[in-house]
């Protein structure tokens, strides 16, 4: 009885706290409001992610706080009841010893070409439709009910939309496969999800700033800087050809990307645009780098890891948007429109994404992203008849000939199968 009380007095400590911080975050977001100079700013965008962190915080500051409080007093070995209350403690906090689930696959090369291929494809047709919404939503002037002409700024809610039908989609699929819904600690997966929301908010803001060829340009050379983060989170050892590879598919790719005879399409990013574009990189990069550590360590199903990171990613863009009134384009039935085909396409995408990343790994993944942004333009540029470049075509041809190159140099590198005596 004793420990319920204790147990009761603490959570209620910890709601008190972080209902004290949403106090703070409304404050803070009402000054923003109200004052203008801070809009008229180029460099506003910095006041509005400090706001979003604010508002995250109020969510990880609590969380943070009982998880240390568990930890000191040793609730987990102490508890014996299992009510609602513990149980959602486990699903957050605890650490249960499990075995990874051991999957096997075909590790034929024809067999796992074939497979990266199809990942590829499906990323591809994915964030096309992802890409040319997100481009729209943000850069397209919207006609209300009473006949005024406005543009969506809030990036916020669009992350929000993408996360909750990301989650309704992998709740749903692990009912129905009854597989278990939180395999590891959720607290584990709110790294991830912190970076995740980030680096879309600085996704949708950069587009203000920078047009959407620099910003394909800028994803280009991701392999690399996903390399440093997994040298840096999980200590990975990489092989002389996936330094090589890496290069060379950076390289191409800024080639072909400026070979597309559309260099008045380009222009010079700003400050802001070059700013925001470096944040999104170090938060992507390390994304997908954390998560390939979760699904070593965790044996995880991506379907898992799209509710997990999905669920901590509510959490979060919703303490942060709690205190802002709600779009008015919420009335323009286009707009609604648009944002539900975009959150069905980020949710398709997430997906094959966290396969990727469990069969492949995360430096893998952004080959493939890479990849696919080359098939995106080159795509454009056989619609729309843009102009290729000798040096295009050549950057064409030396992305494709680095990620051939790097999946036999892998193969040639794996160990030979064992074989049962």
């Amino acid at each position: 009885m004793r420990s319920k009380f204790v147990i009761g007095t603490v959570l209620g400590l910890v709601v008190l706290f972080g209902w004290l911080l949403g106090r703070i975050y409304a404050v803070l977001l009402a000054v923003y409001e109200e004052t203008t100079i801070f809009k008229d700013l180029e460099y506003s965008w910095v006041f509005r992610l400090l706001l979003n962190l604010v508002g995250y915080s109020t969510v990880i500051l609590p969380c943070f706080a009982l998880y240390k409080y568990l930890e000191k007093t040793h609730y987990f070995e102490k508890i014996t009841n299992n009510n609602w209350v513990s149980r959602l403690l486990r699903a957050l906090f605890f650490e249960q010893e499990r075995l990874p689930e051991v999957v096997r696959v075909d590790e034929s090369l024809p067999h796992e070409g074939a497979e990266l291929a199809l990942c590829v494809v499906g990323l591809m047709g994915a964030y096309l439709v992802w890409g040319l919404l997100q481009e729209k939503i943000m850069t397209t002037d919207y006609v209300l009910a009473d006949g005024s002409v406005s543009r969506f700024t809030d990036s916020q809610f669009l992350v929000f939309v993408n996360r909750v039908l990301g989650s309704l989609v992998a709740l749903v699929r692990l009912r129905a496969t009854r597989r278990p819904l939180f395999p590891a600690p959720l607290y584990k997966f709110s790294y991830c999800a912190l970076t995740n929301i980030v680096s879309a908010w600085c996704q949708y803001e950069a587009l203000k700033f920078v047009s959407f060829p620099t910003q394909v340009l800028s994803k280009s050379c991701k392999v690399i800087p996903v390399m440093l983060m997994g040298k840096l989170i999980s200590r990975s050892k990489y092989e002389s050809y996936e330094y090589v590879t890496a290069v060379l598919i950076s390289l191409g790719m800024v080639l072909f990307l400026f070979g597309t005879g559309e260099e008045q399409a380009w222009g010079a990013p700003s400050v802001s645009g070059a700013c925001l574009l470096v944040l999104y990189l170090c938060c992507d990069s390390f994304t997908s780098s954390w998560q390939g550590a979760l699904f070593r360590r965790h044996g995880l199903q991506p379907l898992q890891m799209l509710l997990c990171v999905s669920v901590c990613s509510c959490s979060l863009t919703a303490a942060a948007l709690l205190r802002r009134p709600l779009p008015a384009l919420l009335s323009q039935p286009s707009f609604v429109a648009d944002a539900c085909l975009l959150a069905l396409s980020s949710a398709v995408g997430q997906l094959i994404i966290y396969r990727t990343i469990a069969r492949f790994g995360p430096v893998v993944f952004a080959i493939c992203m890479t990849v696919r942004q080359a098939g995106s333009v080159l795509l454009s540029c056989l619609v729309f008849g843009h102009r290729v470049s000798p040096g295009g075509a050549a950057g064409v041809l030396l992305v494709f000939s680095a990620v051939f190159l790097r999946l036999y140099c892998r193969r040639r590198r794996a160990p030979p199968p064992a074989i049962d005596k």
